[in-house]
């Protein structure tokens, strides 16, 4: 089991103004799972719709589809689908990545997709109307790609900005190094430019140090949580803060503070964890577990967090992606037909679950 630690809150981002609650979750829970969709090829981002539906990107194919809450599954059309399957080369871990959607918007819905190009891995948006994805543009490009480490998480923060994670594309120091995006969490406009109080004002780095963060979120009182891939002994969950250093790669796991990085939350043994998508609720934090085929539950604290409890650990292989739903439940991605998992009949598959 791992080792919690407890540490002060984190200093929300400037325009962020959200109504504290006192964020003091049980120490288990007991949750009811059901299968809302199944025969999905390699899912990999979650993102619900206004009207309750959920946008789900296909990683190795390059497309999208929308699945509402009967599971009905509707392939997504237009030019902008055309031209994420033209400028996607899926390879190893690249592909189709995150899918968020954006603030504002008329006439449709506003969503952003992380997908690995020819030469880069690039955020573009586009507007998404019923099925129909409008032409798309590029709105950040020059992030570090290679067959694995490519992070791709995106997530609209409390302050309305963009949050994408990005992965060292399997070189180490590019975490430290200040003129590269690669290791880091990068905060923009949803055109892309650097946002108004990020700590270099003409940067979209928020934060550094990372190995490959595939999991971004926020509790009411504005901490900022991401999951972290470690290399072969800790995986963590780490409390993100305006300008931290996460010390990637001189330190893994707890240890960095003495060293002036900032030390983990949580940390797991790598073959317990390897976490993904990540979501935030009232009562905790969710991890979708990889290769520890486990969605692990962290209980929110007011002031940090409790014991890790693992729940459905093993019940259905591999875990990429947890997102809340409009009724409260979690919808969790599985990811067995990625290459590295052991794919049932009927995998891949959104389950629901509820936790009570």
């Amino acid at each position: 089991m791992p080792s919690p630690t407890s540490t002060p809150s984190a200093t929300p981002t400037p325009t962020a103004s959200p109504a504290p609650t006192s964020l003091d979750g049980p120490d288990t829970v007991r949750v009811a799972v059901e299968e809302v969709a199944r025969d999905l090829p390699a899912p990999w981002g979650l993102a619900f719709l206004p009207g309750g539906s959920a946008l789900v990107t296909l990683r190795d194919e390059a497309r999208v589809v929308v699945v509402d809450a009967s599971g009905r599954t509707t392939r997504v059309t237009g030019p902008g689908a055309q031209q994420l399957a033209d400028w996607t080369r899926p390879a190893g871990e690249g592909g189709l990545l995150g899918v968020t959607v954006l603030p504002g918007g008329s006439g449709g819905t506003d969503v952003a997709f992380y997908l690995t190009a020819a030469r880069d891995n690039r955020v573009v948006r586009g507007t998404l109307d019923g099925t129909r994805l409008g032409s798309l543009d590029v709105v950040l490009t020059g992030i570090p790609k290679a067959a694995n480490h490519d992070g791709g998480r995106l997530a609209v923060g409390p302050d309305g900005f963009l949050y994408v994670s990005t992965g060292d594309a399997s070189e180490p120091d590019r975490a430290l190094e200040e003129d590269s995006l690669g290791g880091k969490i990068l905060r923009v406009t949803p055109d892309g430019d650097p946002a108004p109080g990020n700590p270099d004002r003409g940067s979209p780095v928020w934060s550094s140090g990372h190995r490959n963060v595939q999991g971004l979120g926020w509790a009411s009182d504005g901490r900022m949580f991401a999951s972290e891939f470690g290399q072969s002994t800790w995986d963590e969950l780490n409390l993100v803060r305006k300008g931290g250093n996460y010390g990637w790669p001189i330190i893994e796991g707890k240890g960095g503070e003495e060293h002036g990085f900032d030390d983990p939350l949580v940390t797991w043994a790598t073959k317990d964890a390897s976490p993904s998508g990540l979501a935030v609720t009232g009562e905790g934090v969710y991890l979708a577990g990889l290769r520890g085929q486990t969605l692990w539950r962290v209980p929110l604290r007011p002031k940090g967090v409790g014991t890790p409890q693992p729940l459905l650990r093993g019940e259905h292989g591999r875990l990429r992606d947890v997102a809340v739903a409009p009724d409260g439940s979690l919808w969790v991605l599985t990811n067995n037909t990625d290459g590295r998992g052991d794919p049932r009949a009927g995998d891949d598959r959104i389950l629901r679950v509820t936790v009570r």
